[in-house]
Formats: structure tokens, C-alpha cells, sequence
């Protein structure tokens, strides 16, 4: 059976989804990948006269929207399985939790309501995500809507539904924004770099910066649109002194994902890491094998998206004056722009006093 991975490729209107596409498929078919794509579910449905004008009003649509995009998900993954090849991408040309940009709170839990499903299983069901910054947003002389019939803002309402779709999927483990600070070109080579190192290619390495902060402003975190906040509960099991092995349980309000990760130091800032989903049978096997001389490390996470960065703010129960900040990088020596309200006290990314797994020790 083949590594299945699946991705999204999301992004405020005229962005460049359809020829990020086809940028896809030629880097990673090379790459030895077999490559499916998903086709926008809302495109189909409102070209063939779904629409939320056409249903009975935007929940009634919504509903369909999002069942059929759970259902053709589920074919192209049991299509994926019978395949052969070691490997296979499924690119959604975006993903549920898309919708929830189109609807206000209320609408949108009435929807996960009515198909028997939460936000967190929704948004985590994704291995990573990318988000592609419309055109009307640092490029706006290219913004059009002429390539797409079911495309119909103004820059201005691309603009503002470019940021509800950065705030709806902020929250994922792997969530990267690709802007428009270059040419458009380099802009779908940045995505293709920002996948090739979600999936490990050529190696699976981990690019991360850590900071200590002054204890953050709740409040403001938790007011912000492109903040969310999550619950971890991470446990370090017993493994070989090279190599760090943890799970982890990651979610909100009472739903929860699980993961295995296995991290493997190559430099002070780069690690091989290689981290894979559990279901909470596996999960709660694998807590039979806890390094009982580290205690579980339990933290409240928020996931905060600024200047197209993407933040892992970690609050923890022992400390009232400080905080961890973490981003993940493509390039060790790209530059770091903080939010004016986190207040950086030092880089502690090669302090082992400040790792987790140092945090953790009895």
C-alpha cells in the first residue's frame, strides 16, 4: 500500500491555484510521486447551478458543498490505496474547512452539526496546507476575473475573503502562506519548495526557530481573527539516546487528533523529523511505552498567523512570566518579523534547557 499525503492548496481569489497545479504535478511526478488532484467543489457546484442563490439560502449550500468534498475525498484516498508506486499526493484544490470563510460562527456550527463532524477533525484530516494570497493583495494590477466564471469580487472582497481563509485554517500543524512578495513565478516555486519540505524532499529536515517571550496578552491572542488557540498533551516515550519519540495529542473543546513524531538532530537548527497520525487506539497503546522519568508536558498552543508567518506560541502551566514562540522556516536564514505585542527576551533555538524534552525531565 502506498504513502498516501494529503494536502491542500487554498488561497483568496485569482491567487494562482490553477497554475499552482500545474507546477505540482511536474515537480513532484519527478519526484517519483503519483499525483491526484481534487477538483474546487465550489466551482463545480455553481457552474452546474448549486449555488448559495440557487439553494434554499448559504447554510442549505454549504451542506452540499461540504459533503461532497468529504465524499470525493474519500474516493480519491481509496482510489490512492489501490495504486502502485510507493507514493501518492492528493492535492485538494482547497479543503472543508474553506467554507467555514462563507458563513458566520452560527452557520457554520449548524453545518458541522448536520454532517456529524467538529472543526478540529475537519481542519487536522489535512496533512498540510497552503495558503496562495490573492492577487489583490500586493498585486492587484493582475487581479482579474476573467479566468474563472464562479469568480466574481472586487479586489477589495477578495482582499478581506483572503484574510477569513487564512483565519479559518489557522489551527493546522502545517500551515504555510506563500504571498506576493516576488514575482509570480517565484511565488509558485516558493510553494513547491514550501511542499518539498513538508514532504521530506530530499530529506525530511525540520527548519524551526525558537524563541523565549515575555508571558503573551491572552486576551489579545485570543481576540485576535488569525489567532487559534489548542490544547497538547505531549508524552515523551522511551527511545535510543540519537532520537527523540513522542506523541501527542493536539485538538479543542473536547475533539482531539493524535500524533507520532520522531525527531532526529542534524545541525543546531536542523532536524530530520518524521511524525505520522494515530488513531486514539494507537494512541493511548503507545503510552504503555512512556519514558517514566519525564513527565508529561501539557501546554495551551496558539497558532497565530502574522505578515504571511506562521506562529506556535506555547503558554505553559509552570510559567507565569514567560512563554515559547516557534516558527518554522524553508530557509535557515530567512528573515523574522514579530507582532509589536510579543516581547522577545532571547533565540533559545540551541538552548537544550528550553527543549521540551528538557522541560519534561523529572
Amino acid at each position: 500500500m502506498p504513502e498516501i499525503t494529503k494536502i491542500v492548496i487554498t488561497g483568496g481569489p485569482c491567487a494562482g491555484k490553477t497554475t499552482a497545479m500545474s507546477w505540482i504535478q511536474n515537480a513532484f511526478t519527478q519526484m517519483g510521486y503519483t499525483v491526484l488532484f481534487i477538483p474546487e467543489t465550489a466551482t463545480e457546484l455553481i457552474t452546474g447551478g448549486v449555488a448559495p442563490w440557487t439553494c434554499g439560502g448559504n447554510v442549505d449550500y454549504q451542506k452540499c458543498q461540504m459533503k461532497l468534498q468529504i465524499e470525493k475525498e474519500k474516493v480519491f484516498c481509496a482510489a490512492a490505496a489501490t495504486m502502485p508506486g510507493d507514493k501518492v499526493l492528493v492535492v485538494c484544490d482547497r479543503g472543508t474547512l474553506d467554507s467555514k470563510a462563507y458563513m458566520d460562527e452560527l452557520e457554520f456550527q449548524s453545518v458541522l452539526r448536520s454532517i456529524d463532524t467538529n472543526e478540529v477533525e475537519l481542519r487536522d484530516n489535512y496533512d498540510a496546507v497552503f495558503h496562495l494570497v490573492t492577487a489583490a493583495k500586493g498585486a492587484v494590477s493582475f487581479y482579474t476575473t476573467a479566468n474563472n466564471t464562479a469568480r466574481t469580487e472586487t479586489p477589495e472582497e477578495a482582499a478581506a475573503m483572503d484574510d477569513k481563509l487564512i483565519s479559518a485554517w489557522t489551527g493546522h500543524p502545517h500551515f504555510r502562506v506563500i504571498d506576493n512578495s516576488s514575482g509570480f513565478e517565484e511565488k509558485m516555486r516558493r510553494l513547491v519548495v514550501e511542499i518539498s519540505s513538508f514532504l521530506g524532499e530530499p530529506e525530511p529536515l525540520e527548519i524551526e526557530r525558537k524563541f523565549l517571550i515575555k508571558y503573551p496578552d491572552i486576551t489579545w491572542l485570543e481576540n485576535e481573527p488569525n489567532c487559534q488557540r489548542v490544547e497538547i498533551i505531549q508524552t515523551y516515550l522511551k527511545s535510543d539516546d540519537d532520537e527523540e519519540v513522542r506523541v501527542r495529542q493536539r485538538g479543542s473543546n473536547g475533539h482531539y487528533v493524535y500524533f507520532k513524531t520522531i525527531k532526529r538532530k542534524v545541525s543546531g537548527i536542523k532536524r530530520v523529523e518524521i511524525e505520522s497520525r494515530l488513531s486514539q487506539t494507537e494512541y493511548l497503546s503507545l503510552l504503555m511505552e512512556a519514558d517514566t522519568s519525564r513527565r508529561q508536558i501539557r501546554k495551551t498552543r496558539y497558532c497565530l498567523t502574522y505578515q504571511g508567518q506562521y506562529f506556535e506560541i506555547d503558554v505553559y502551566p509552570f510559567w507565569t512570566d514567560r512563554a515559547i514562540a516557534e516558527i518554522e522556516l524553508s530557509d535557515e536564514n530567512a528573515a523574522i518579523v514579530f507582532p509589536k505585542q510579543l516581547k522577545v527576551i532571547k533565540d533559545v533555538t540551541e538552548d537544550e534547557a528550553y527543549k521540551n524534552h528538557s522541560l519534561a525531565a523529572m
